[in-house]
């Protein structure tokens, strides 16, 4: 009788089995995760952050590395805050720091623009709350608190083990932000 119990609490096997690992913050996590997701991933990379700046700083020769992943067939998209919208203007009175919101969405777009591949971009506000990025059937979900910067939001990383879960809910959110989102 104590085997299946041991069993049971060793191995997930609920609706929490998607749960790879969970950061207090997106700083948290390991110093490589970013570049190696983006390095491991051949079907997709979805970057559903509202700026997703911290890719730049993080990832060494990311915009060449992204570049040539679009170019072999990588479904590579880039949904970004709305550097127009009033949604982007209040959160950069609440975060009240020098580099607004819009200078990092404008610094993405740039450093995209370095890859030499088409990769789109659209625009969005709905996100602004809540970052998803998709790396194949991994998925990094970062959920923004208070008047802190996305590096200090609670952070989880998913992977896919099969239909129906919490990663699919994720990548439908995604989907469906990418459908209602303003193309540049």
């Amino acid at each position: 009788m104590l085997w299946p119990e041991a069993v049971r609490r060793a191995v997930k096997t609920g609706a929490d089995r998607e749960i790879v690992a969970l950061f207090p913050r997106r700083a948290d996590l390991p110093r490589t995760f970013f570049r190696d997701m983006i390095v491991g991933a051949r079907e997709r990379l979805w970057f559903g952050g509202y700026t997703s700046y911290f890719v730049w700083l993080e990832v060494p020769g990311a915009a060449a590395t992204l570049g040539t992943k679009a170019s072999d067939g990588t479904d590579v998209r880039f949904l970004l805050g709305d550097p127009e919208s009033q949604v982007t203007t209040q959160r950069d009175r609440i975060e009240a720091t020098p580099l607004t919101l819009s200078t990092r969405i404008e610094l993405t777009r740039a450093e995209i623009a370095k890859s030499g591949a088409p990769i789109p971009m659209r625009y969005s506000d709905r996100h602004i709350g809540m970052s998803v990025w998709i790396f194949d059937d991994d998925a990094v979900v970062a959920t923004h608190i208070g008047a802190g910067l996305g590096q200090e939001s609670v952070t989880l990383h998913l992977r896919r083990r099969g239909p129906g879960g919490a990663f699919d809910r994720y990548v439908e959110h995604f989907e469906s932000l990418w459908e209602s989102s303003r193309e540049q």
